[in-house]
């Protein structure tokens, strides 16, 4: 994106995400000549969802690699060049496809740091397309990042919005530890493709980051916390705005990265509120919604609970391709706001 010559250069602009996290890349090339990226379709095309778009032009193709259709060949590549010192970002165009090559995910890329006795560093980022609501169809639309985080090994990271996108690409790509980096395509900004408007956010063009472990308590309140992350923050903080007008103030927190979780800003929410919705965009069962609730559970004698915990997930279904299917089985706004009025007695929005 263009900025006038009359604008600070530190001046923050509103960018999509798909723009920050190409702004974040793009700068740390510059910084660091060890960095580089490949992928299938991500230098002439920029990436399907735009997330290296211009990057070819400026680095040419022994840095921008758009690769064949060969996940385990590329991903395996990364691996073997981080060990020798390289510092590459491989994009799994959709998370969906990790199936074929998890061998080199699991048993190689999250595992060989610790098998070489912490003598091999494997700074490689791992970046993938996430979520539905676009009738993608069950191979095109699922999350998976709780598979990932339940890995030892792999730091778990899920932006929500455009100024976290590029701090915690930054982040990621600057860190000597593997990174799976999740974004989702319903955030980032793109003209073909209805999205919420709150993620394009204010980013200043400076680099900086955003550190692993810290949610971010996008609304304060006190009756019910929503715990959440990616594109459910904007769905949780759009059904805020409607239990507002109900007497019922929530609180939201995004949690940005999975591993590591940032579970002290959860207890002190669930400990304010005595309420906790969690709502994911992933499977409920055997997930993230699961380790939260769980986590708080291990901290009751620490936390009075008013109501018991409630989760919103997908249910134990493929992401169907209709559209009606597919609106019935992602957690919505409408849903959001049902559940929480549900944890929140009549008495206590009667005194509000």
């Amino acid at each position: 994106m263009s900025t006038p010559a009359s604008v600070s250069a530190s001046a923050p602009r509103t960018l999509t995400m798909a723009q920050a996290i190409a702004e974040a890349i793009g700068q740390e090339m510059e910084r660091d000549p060890r960095v580089f990226a490949m992928g299938e379709d991500i230098g002439r095309y920029g990436g399907i969802f735009s997330a290296t778009g211009g990057l070819l032009e400026r680095f040419g193709p022994e840095r921008i690699r758009d690769t064949p259709i060969s996940e385990s060949a590329f991903i395996g590549a990364a691996t073997g060049a981080a060990a020798e010192g390289l510092r590459p970002i491989a994009e799994l165009m959709f998370v969906d496809f990790f199936g074929v090559c998890m061998d080199q995910i699991y048993n190689h890329l999250a595992k060989n740091h610790y098998m070489s006795g912490g003598q091999v560093k494997l700074p490689v980022v791992l970046m993938t397309a996430i979520g539905g609501g676009y009738g993608d169809a069950a191979q095109h639309s699922q999350c998976l990042y709780s598979t990932f985080a339940h890995m030892p090994g792999l730091k778990v990271v899920v932006p929500s919005n455009a100024y976290d996108a590029k701090g915690l690409m930054i982040q990621a790509i600057r860190d000597d530890n593997p990174v799976m980096y999740f974004f989702h395509k319903g955030i980032m900004g793109l003209p073909w493709m209805q999205y919420h408007e709150g993620a394009s956010t204010a980013v200043p063009q400076e680099a900086y980051t955003v550190p692993f472990g810290q949610a971010a308590v996008v609304r304060e309140g006190r009756h019910v916390s929503i715990v959440t992350l990616s594109q459910m923050v904007h769905k949780a903080m759009l059904a805020a705005r409607t239990l507002h007008t109900q007497g019922i103030e929530a609180e939201v927190i995004d949690l940005r990265t999975l591993v590591p979780m940032d579970t002290q800003t959860v207890l002190r929410s669930v400990g304010k509120t005595g309420r906790l919705l969690i709502v994911d965009e992933d499977y409920v069962s055997f997930g993230l919604s699961g380790e939260i609730a769980a986590v708080v559970a291990e901290h009751m004698d620490e936390i009075a609970l008013a109501a018991p915990i409630r989760r919103l997930g997908v249910p134990n279904v493929p992401i169907p391709y209709s559209r009606p299917l597919e609106q019935a089985v992602i957690p919505s706004v409408a849903r959001i706001v049902e559940a929480c009025c549900e944890l929140v007695d009549s008495k206590l929005k009667a005194a509000a």
